[in-house]
């Protein structure tokens, strides 16, 4: 798996979870207060690394 496709799809996991997270502390607080806007840039750094850690490992790995 190429780096570009892990980033593209740490992006598009980060904007699904951040819209329940911001929806979540909506709904238990009545606003947000820019934590969405936080988690989304800070996640999409830990899932990129979680990723490409993952990505060097042949755990789990079928050998062709």
């Amino acid at each position: 798996e190429k780096p570009i496709r892990s980033l593209l799809k740490a992006i598009s996991w980060r904007i699904v979870a951040t819209l329940t997270t911001m929806f979540l502390v909506f709904v238990f607080t009545g606003f947000d207060s820019g934590v969405g806007v936080t988690e989304l840039a800070l996640k999409i750094l830990i899932y990129y690394v979680h990723e490409r850690v993952w990505n060097m490992l042949n755990f789990g790995r079928e050998r062709k």
